[in-house]
């Protein structure tokens, strides 16, 4: 294989991205294969209080440091190791310690916007987009960020109805367009991400003859 294949799985929060990331890593040799999360490139923001940070919006496209997460996956694309930087969500900035990632023939890139920039989806060999009803996101959003992140049933909804919800509608949902699969009802139809996976080994064996 000469050039790597980027997968790209968007989708929006709780419907289960990771669910369908993690098929493709499971079915395919895992020393083939990385995971990139676009969780991991929030914008650095040392230059911000504390109190400061606590309001930054992780639901708009601007939270996001797309230009070193794009230049990060041409490196991984040129067969170069990167250090991936590490968001820590209880100071609402960028620790200090990264995570060294290898390259490998395969990089899944999953995320809530990464088919809502075009300098993203130009480099992506496969776009796939997680579709899932807002119902069953938001239980799942609350769910994690009251086990996760510590955080209260009020202030969950209250960020889902203000930043969350807004930010799906206007930016996510209509990135839909841009993916060559739609797998509805994410993690939970097993029947479409095993059509998915078959089409992925498809895509993928025609690119290694």
């Amino acid at each position: 294989m000469n050039r790597p294949i980027l997968i790209g799985i968007a989708g929006g929060t709780g419907s289960g991205k990771t669910t369908v990331a993690k098929a493709i890593f499971n079915s395919l040799p895992k020393n083939n294969i990385t995971i990139i999360a676009q969780d991991s490139y929030y914008k650095e923001q040392s230059n911000l209080s504390l109190e400061e940070r606590i309001k930054t919006n992780y639901d708009h496209p601007l939270a996001f440091d797309n230009s070193l997460l794009k230049e990060h996956l041409l490196q991984l694309l040129d067969k170069k190791s990167i250090e991936m930087p590490v968001y820590n969500f209880s100071i609402h900035n960028r620790s200090d310690d990264t995570i060294t990632v290898h390259p490998k023939d395969i990089i899944v890139l999953e995320g809530i916007m990464i088919l809502e920039d075009k300098a993203l989806r130009d480099i992506m060999d496969i776009k796939l987009f997680v579709d899932t009803d807002p119902d069953v996101r938001i239980i799942r959003r609350i769910v994690r960020d009251i086990n996760e992140r510590g955080r209260t049933l009020e202030s969950v909804i209250e960020q889902y109805l203000n930043t969350v919800k807004p930010a799906h509608e206007q930016f996510i949902e209509p990135s839909k367009k841009f993916a060559d699969i739609i797998i509805p009802e994410g993690g939970y139809n097993k029947v479409a991400i095993d059509i998915m996976v078959a089409k992925v080994k498809s895509i993928i064996k025609e690119k290694l003859d």
